[in-house]
């Protein structure tokens, strides 16, 4: 397994060691020793997957503390441009975001701890999305920061998305009174 930094503290890809031949592939998806021994110490409480055409846009989305998310996210079959934006008060990366293409092909992860808002958009049909979560889902804590901020100036790579009305109502960061602080 490779660690790549991405620039932003705490927020990491990996890039799993696949195992391939004639048959197919095989690879650890997950190993909390692997993990633990680069520095990923999660526990994870809760898995989730979404199904998505070509065009949708889910996000940015957190869960505010205490009911924080850390997530593990891939794709199984497509591709996602996936987005994490530091939300964290107090790091020197504070609305600064990342992007990865995600794809059942590469089998890249991406690693997104609490205190950053997260989303993707899907660049296939069929794509299926799925993510671990170190804390289990409680709809009073969600929040949304707006996908579209001008702040943010994400390249979505989308001119129309679909998009769920709570996305197209998220706060801009300008507005949002963070509820994470940076751990040294």
């Amino acid at each position: 397994m490779k660690i790549i930094e991405t620039g932003i503290p705490d927020l990491v890809e990996i890039i799993p060691n696949v195992f391939g031949d004639e048959r197919g592939y095989f690879f650890e998806s997950y190993n909390q020793k692997n993990f633990a021994e680069k520095g990923l110490n999660m526990q994870f409480v809760q898995d989730n997957q979404s199904l998505s055409s070509r065009g949708v846009l889910r996000g940015l989305h957190f869960q505010a503390p205490p009911f924080a998310q850390g997530k593990l996210v891939r794709v199984l079959t497509g591709s996602v441009l996936d987005v994490a934006v530091d939300i964290r008060k107090g790091s020197p990366t504070y609305g600064q975001h990342y992007s990865v293409v995600l794809s059942g092909e590469n089998k890249k992860m991406f690693w997104i701890p609490e205190g950053f808002a997260h989303g993707f958009a899907t660049l296939e049909d069929d794509t299926i999305f799925c993510y671990k979560c170190t804390g289990y889902y409680h709809k009073e804590a969600e929040g949304c920061i707006l996908w579209n901020d001008p702040e943010l100036a994400i390249n979505w790579g989308l001119d129309d998305p679909m998009l769920s009305e709570k996305d197209q109502q998220g706060e801009l960061l300008r507005n949002f009174k963070t509820p994470f602080t940076r751990n040294e």
